[in-house]
């Protein structure tokens, strides 16, 4: 190089490669070789040793040629270079950290927003690929909590972005097969897989996804989309046997009581409502009765049965002595005295008699 002799400097540096390109003190080799182009002002040269060096390097010694790198980019790169050489830098951040911690969860997160930013689809799933395989290392719900949610990008990835649906639907079968459901599992995966089948106009896998659900891991959420999605389509018999399944489930959910009453009283099935009601407020044990009783007894006040009512709020005075039991009492003789017919002027009397005789129990 002193002499003049570039041609023959650059056949030597040529030589020093092919003989020494996997030696541990190679990355000095290549970085002098891209300078030695650099100063012949051979930019492109330069750049393929810099590309070249970067994929022969091992990942944790590479960070100061990658800052040698982005150095000279900046300097003879054009914008897109540029770029290259900094997206570069930062893959090489990502893949150091999870090598050092691969159960590093969010920095895996950070590395497929990358790659998703760049939209190479084979780059992108064997990330996404690579994230997955490093599963917790406890079967406890806490250490899969963060982890399930790259299946569940994956998913998404697959069907919104690759739009291949056989890939989606292979990601959501990997993802249930490897969740421990004995142990604990995730209403969100089963729900998304349903809905992504749904979504495909396959009903009956749907079906089969929260049926399975349901035998393997009952949960709240479950129940609850599984019935609204019955609901949605029209099939009451479904419903019925949901709730059904639900309260052999949960016989203490209040929820799941009201609502059950509710989809018979929308269906005119009066009867069916009150006896689902009568059955509910028998229960030994309820998460939250005060919410059963309030609408047993609005829907005995809808109906216009203000005996039946004043019958239900006795009942519930045998069980507890609330103050806002009594208050709910005595508005509610107020309401029906306003209700009552003008011309019966005696069983307004008596609605005001009531409402004065709980006042003075009270």
């Amino acid at each position: 190089m002193k002499n003049g002799e570039i041609g023959t400097a650059r056949n030597c540096y040529e030589r020093a490669v092919d003989k020494l390109a996997d030696d541990g003190e190679a990355e000095q080799l290549f970085v002098a070789f891209a300078e030695s182009e650099e100063k012949c002002r051979e930019t492109e040269r330069a750049r393929c040793m810099y590309k070249f060096a970067l994929d022969h390097i091992p990942k944790g010694r590479a960070e100061d040629l990658y800052r040698t790198f982005v150095a000279f980019e900046k300097q003879y790169g054009d914008r897109e270079g540029i770029e290259d050489a900094i997206v570069g830098k930062r893959r090489f951040q990502y893949e150091d950290e999870v090598r050092k911690n691969p159960r590093n969860y969010d920095t895996w997160f950070d590395y497929i927003r990358l790659e998703e930013s760049l939209g190479n689809k084979e780059r992108i799933r064997e990330v996404y690929e690579n994230a997955i395989a490093n599963v917790p290392p406890a079967e406890e719900k806490r250490y899969w909590r963060r982890y399930i949610y790259l299946w569940i990008n994956y998913a998404l990835y697959e069907e919104l972005d690759a739009q291949d649906m056989e890939k989606t639907r292979d990601v959501y079968r990997e993802c249930l097969k490897l969740v421990p459901h004995q142990k604990f599992s995730f209403a969100k995966i089963w729900l998304l897989s349903a809905q992504f089948e749904i979504r495909q106009v396959r009903l009956k896998d749907a079906r089969l996804l929260l049926g399975e659900a349901i035998g393997r891991a009952s949960k709240d959420k479950i129940f609850r989309k599984y019935i609204e999605i019955e609901l949605h389509f029209g099939y009451i018999d479904c419903c019925r046997k949901l709730y059904e399944k639900y309260l052999e489930w949960a016989p203490e959910n209040c929820y799941a009581w009201s609502k059950f009453a509710e989809l018979e009283r929308s269906l005119s099935e009066t009867e069916k409502a009150r006896t689902i009601f009568e059955l509910a407020i028998d229960q030994p044990a309820l998460d939250m009765p005060e919410l059963l009783w309030k609408a047993y007894i609005d829907f005995k006040i809808s109906e216009g049965e203000f005996e039946r009512t004043r019958a239900l709020y006795e009942r519930l005075l045998n069980r507890t002595k609330h103050l806002k039991v009594w208050i709910s009492y005595v508005k509610f003789e107020a309401s029906a005295m306003d209700s009552e017919a003008e011309e019966d002027i005696e069983q307004k009397k008596d609605c005001l008699q009531h409402a004065r005789e709980i006042q003075h129990l009270n």
